[in-house]
């Protein structure tokens, strides 16, 4: 029978509180958090702060949402045009990827809303016009004459430049997964009597999307940060909601700390389930 200090020497009653391994920062973020909770329930100046605020977590969820679903499909389409071996593709989606990331996001957003929606409205109407005089009855040609500027908004707009946008980063997220896959796989497959497509179906990519969940999900929490862009095209999300809440009632600590708070709980929830994605997809080297 062991005696209770030879216990507490081995490890079976830990005695050995070293404080310096604390998580302070969880410890912190806790504290900041509650505070805060405490004065949204208590002040009436919080309150209502967060009360207009979350018409703006709306818009802000959606636009994150949309854009980022546009985004991972348009950079699974661009991730295996980089690794193709078809000279037009590859230097088609090298040209695009080079581009978007050279370009700010917030100059993306400003030139795709105002120049290039613009500019295709306008190639929609002229391309009804053309259906009107050479096949006058058919009555799509005369909708796409009369189509609007209007009918995008600008929460569209926003959708579609960050769409746009992360699509180039994501691309290269899909080409590294793709490429982390052993060639010798994709050897196996092709022995076996499949063609590329079908290499590429049933064999690379369920492989390279596990690997590459995780830093998706991390370009989904920069997303949700980078949809306070859209305050520029004055979308009525979050950052944008609290530009107009603090021009009206001047309580700029009140709209900040809210505004911060609800990106940070919406950031943290998203951060921890990233870190749970990656445990539950970690791959055994």
């Amino acid at each position: 029978m062991q005696s209770k200090t030879e216990q507490k020497h081995r490890g079976i009653i830990p005695v050995d509180f070293n404080i310096s391994k604390w998580p302070w920062w969880a410890i912190v973020l806790i504290l900041a958090g509650l505070a805060l909770s405490i004065l949204i329930l208590t002040s009436k100046n919080y309150n209502d702060t967060f009360i207009y605020l979350t018409l703006g977590v709306k818009s802000t969820l959606r636009i994150t949402l949309f854009s980022f679903l546009m985004a991972t499909v348009l950079g699974l389409i661009t991730g295996l045009a980089r690794v193709s071996k078809n000279v037009f593709l590859f230097n088609a989606s090298t040209l695009y990827i080079e581009i978007v990331r050279g370009i700010p996001l917030v100059v993306l957003l400003l030139y795709i809303a105002f120049a290039l929606v613009p500019v295709l409205v306008e190639m929609i109407k002229a391309i009804g016009v053309w259906g009107i005089t050479s096949f006058p009855n058919i009555g799509l040609f005369r909708s796409l004459a009369t189509f609007s500027i209007r009918v995008i908004s600008m929460e569209g707009r926003a959708i579609i430049a960050l769409g746009f946008g992360y699509g180039a980063y994501e691309a290269e997220v899909f080409r590294a997964g793709i490429q982390s896959i052993s060639k010798g796989q994709m050897e196996a497959a092709k022995s076996l009597g499949m063609n590329y497509l079908q290499c590429m179906r049933f064999i690379i990519l369920p492989q390279a999307i596990r690997r590459v969940l995780p830093p998706l999900g991390n370009d989904f929490i920069a997303c949700l940060k980078d949809s306070s862009l859209a305050t520029v095209l004055a979308v009525p999300e979050l950052t944008q909601m609290g530009r107009l809440r603090r021009a009206s009632t001047f309580r700029v600590m009140e709209t900040f700390n809210v505004i911060a708070f609800m990106y940070l709980s919406m950031t943290l929830l998203l951060s921890s389930f990233v870190r749970w994605l990656e445990k539950k997809m970690k791959i055994e080297e």
